[in-house]
């Protein structure tokens, strides 16, 4: 029996669709790398009451993730839009379900990077990104920002951060992702790919030995 393909897990939460068309464009830099594929899932909305409100499989878009796409993926791209600087509840509340993962180690050593969107040019993009690693780092992961190399850093007038691909997507949430925010987040799925082969291809001689 052949072993799975390696894949990139693009894991998001997306309210308007901005964080959704993000994630896509990280799939295609990842699937432009040959031996890797991606993977997209999303997390249902955090509901007030105490019922369970959303089905168990989504209307449309990428289905809902469980521990297991954690556990064996290559790598993982998390994504969501600012909140007050910070995450979304809904994925925040799926990171907080992780700490069998976390007891197991199973996500040590494997890259990560983050990506967000925000309705305002200064509305908390890289807080959002510094604080969205926090738990990749508790998690023992990798985590791989943009570098400067890729010189729409330098020109983008909107979105893109070292520390991971964003987007600016208007008070109404209309704004389409634009040349050198698509370029960022395609970029940053090729380079969390290249690092997914690498690292796994490490991690297999490491448990072999």
């Amino acid at each position: 029996m052949s072993e799975a393909k390696p894949f990139v897990l693009i894991l998001y939460y997306s309210r308007s669709g901005a964080t959704a068309d993000m994630a896509r464009q990280l799939a295609a830099g990842v699937e432009s790398i040959p031996g890797i594929e991606a993977r997209l899932r999303t997390v249902p909305s955090v509901s007030p009451t105490c019922e369970a409100v959303d089905p168990e499989i989504p209307a449309e878009g990428a289905v809902y993730a469980d521990l297991n796409d954690l556990r064996h993926c290559s790598a993982l791209a998390l994504g969501s839009p600012t909140r007050f600087g910070n995450m979304a509840a809904p994925l925040k509340f799926f990171l907080d379900t992780t700490s069998s993962l976390w007891m197991n180690g199973a996500l040590i050593d494997k890259p990560a990077c983050a990506f967000t969107s925000t309705s305002s040019l200064h509305g908390g993009q890289e807080s959002t990104l510094l604080t969205m690693l926090v738990p990749l780092l508790h998690h023992g992961m990798v985590y791989a920002g943009i570098p400067y190399s890729e010189t729409e850093l330098l020109s983008t007038q909107h979105g893109g951060t070292p520390y991971g691909a964003s987007h600016v997507a208007g008070t109404r949430s209309d704004r389409p992702v634009d040349e050198h925010e698509r370029a960022l987040c395609q970029a940053q799925g090729r380079r969390l790919a290249k690092l997914a082969l690498a690292l796994h291809k490490m991690r297999q001689e490491t448990s072999s030995s």
